[in-house]
């Protein structure tokens, strides 16, 4: 073991040592020349004192490098610091051979080491020269004769700015990237035709399929600064549309201690070309709001509860407890919390639904505002699921809503969903029975209730766009339900940052909903998503239209009807003004809902549909539900008719 250290050190060191030897050989080199330089190109001189001399060269020029380090660098990676280097190498060697040369004329004891001065400055321009020269020859030789055979795809660089040299530059250094930029594309009429680094600068008009099959392109990097959103997902989207990978450089800011690495160089998501511009919320009250305070986050280990989590983690409260029922996951948090220097937060392990048990954290950790995330959110499941879908989403809310008011929490923020508006399934309903029992309770007008809507959360367990990824890798098809469905998306991270805006800004009773922008079609966002794989559709990946699923509606609402908005501060954050409820009425038959569903009563369906007259079902097998129920309505109205014409008869 320790023969095979030795043996790699030794193989480790040896390039550095060769490279010291081959700069002292060119530095003697240099000071024959100058000699032949300082006597008109002719050896009218003493060469007997020249071969004297370069021993003393050699060893001054040994010392020199030594001191400086200069033989350190990797050559093939020689940059503007290792030139600095040969420089103070060089200039060191001169000052000492020049102090050498005087000390020894006034001594007067040497005189085949006096060394004219002329010579001297000569050789330090050679030798600066040479140096400099041969690392940059190494290095040309090493990119176009080694790297070469290792070049596996060739890159179209978009931007021909500083941006695009950098990251020229990190693609041409990493030792590890079989990448070639074969040229630059740009805006700019007036970079055409030039060349920057050898590489060649195209106009964006001559770009077209037919240049990238020329030059057999496979990947376009986009490399602009400060570019705008809505400038960004034009220039890509008609980029997807050639048979290339599409990746961006990051913003300047999270380039790594100011320099570009390849590794950071990513994969265009289709989060940069959806067709919405990024909320942005700036001078919140977010800082003031949970500053010093408890709070406790349900289903924090989840999409949107361990975002949420994350953004509370950088604020001043005063501590955290984080509870969900998926073990794996909570843990996978912990540990990322902790890896971030977070340390002033609780995981635990439960669930929500029992009763006992959260009473317990409400009596030790007396929390000040709660953000409810747990939830069952899959609406095929919960269609044929209907029990754990009220007993999570209605009792488990219900009993999270009374431990609140019992323990004087402050504020409870409910996090809801675009499906609870006029809902068409399980899932929909039972989250409009929350938001309808969270305004019952905020009657007590002890514990302000906030709740949230928002519409589909791009990356989050369950959503289209990972299943979207899983099937591209396997080659496809690509699964959509219906041609013409669409869908409200957004962010997790701004789903989470609307969520604690809420909490900020509620005063308790708000529904607040999120202006989303256009809805985006699914069947457009899997052709994108093709796109940007760097494959075509349908030749590489098809899709295939699977039917509406239980449950499901071709277009989501963010208000059910009848409800209206009102604006906030913020003009992408509305309040919902919602129907007037029957509180008392309300409340009562929610409680029933739960109470059948405990006992596995066979009209929790019914119930549900009383209590949201609005919820129709689709897809479903409880249609037959909404036909009776019209059937009946039908029947008393005839029934009613009858009785009339018998009385006016």
């Amino acid at each position: 073991m320790i023969k095979n250290y030795v043996v790699n050190n030794a193989h480790r060191y040896a390039s550095k040592w060769l490279v010291l030897v081959i700069d002292i050989a060119v530095v003697c080199i240099a000071f024959v020349i100058s000699y032949i330089i300082r006597f008109n190109l002719t050896f009218d001189f003493e060469t007997s004192r020249l071969w004297q001399q370069l021993p003393l060269v050699a060893g001054l020029a040994l010392i020199s490098f030594l001191v400086t380090g200069s033989y350190k660098g990797v050559v093939r990676h020689t940059g503007v610091r290792d030139v600095y280097n040969i420089f103070n190498a060089i200039c060191l060697f001169s000052i000492i051979t020049i102090f050498m040369v005087i000390m020894n004329r006034q001594a007067g004891l040497f005189t085949e080491f006096t060394i004219p001065l002329s010579i001297i400055i000569i050789h330090s321009l050679i030798a600066f020269i040479a140096l400099t020269a041969s690392r940059y020859i190494f290095k040309s030789l090493y990119y176009n004769l080694v790297k070469k055979f290792n070049v596996t795809k060739n890159v179209l660089i978009y931007g021909a700015g500083e941006a695009g040299i950098l990251t020229y530059n990190a693609i041409s250094a990493h030792s590890g990237s079989y990448a070639r930029v074969v040229g630059y594309i740009d805006d700019d009429n007036n970079k055409a035709g030039k060349r920057i680094n050898g590489v060649p600068v195209y106009n964006k008009e001559t770009l077209s399929a037919f240049l990238i099959k020329k030059l057999d392109i496979t990947e376009i990097i986009v490399s602009i600064n400060n570019i705008p959103q809505s400038q960004l997902r034009e220039l890509v989207e008609g980029l997807v549309d050639y048979p290339v990978q599409v990746k961006i450089v990051p913003p300047v800011e999270d380039w790594i201690n100011g320099e570009l690495r390849v590794s950071q160089i990513k994969q265009v998501q289709i989060e940069d070309i959806l067709n919405r511009t990024p909320i942005n919320i700036k001078n919140s009250s977010v800082v003031k709001e949970l500053r010093g305070q408890v709070i406790m986050v349900t289903g924090g280990a989840g999409s949107i509860g361990s975002e949420i989590v994350r953004q509370i983690a950088k604020y001043e409260y005063r501590s955290l407890i984080v509870i969900d029922q998926a073990e794996s996951a909570l843990y996978d948090l912990q540990q990322e919390l902790k890896q971030a220097g977070f340390h002033n937060f609780i995981p635990i392990v439960a669930d929500i639904r029992d009763k006992n048990r959260m009473n317990t954290f409400f009596q030790e950790y007396k929390p000040t505002m709660i953000f409810h995330a747990a939830a069952y959110k899959h609406v095929p499941l919960m269609e044929s699921n209907s029990y754990e879908a009220v007993k999570i989403n209605v009792a488990g809310t219900k009993m999270l809503v009374d431990l609140a008011l019992n323990h004087h929490v402050d504020k409870f923020v409910f996090v809801s969903t675009d499906k609870a508006v006029n809902p068409t399934n399980i899932m929909g309903a039972t989250k409009r029975i929350a938001e309808m029992y969270i305004s019952c309770m905020q009657q007590e007008n002890k514990t302000r209730f906030i709740t949230t809507r928002f519409g589909n959360v791009l990356g989050s367990n369950g959503s289209v766009i990972p299943l979207f990824k899983r099937q591209i890798e396997k080659g496809g098809p690509i699964t959509v339900t219906h041609p013409e469905i669409t869908r409200y998306f957004m962010t997790i991270p701004e789903a989470s940052q609307l969520v604690l805006e809420a909490a900020a800004m509620g005063r308790g009773g708000e529904i607040f909903v999120f202006d989303m922008g256009q809805s985006v079609k699914i069947f457009d966002l899997a052709k994108n998503m093709i796109k940007l794989s760097g494959l075509r559709y349908p030749e590489d990946i098809d899709i295939k239209i699977t039917g509406l699923r239980p449950g499901e509606k071709l277009y989501e609402e963010l208000l059910a009807t009848g409800e209206s908005t009102l604006p906030t501060y913020h003009k992408k954050i509305m309040i919902a003004k919602t129907r007037d409820l029957n509180y008392i009425e309300v409340r009562s038959k929610i409680e029933e809902l739960c109470l059948s569903n405990m006992f596995f009563n066979g009209n929790t369906v019914k119930l549900m549909k009383e209590i949201v007259p609005e919820y129709i079902s689709q897809n479903s097998e409880y249609c037959n539900l909404d036909q009776k129920d019209q059937n009946a309505k039908g029947a008393e109205s005839k029934e009613s008719s009858t009785s009339t014409n018998v009385i006016q008869s």
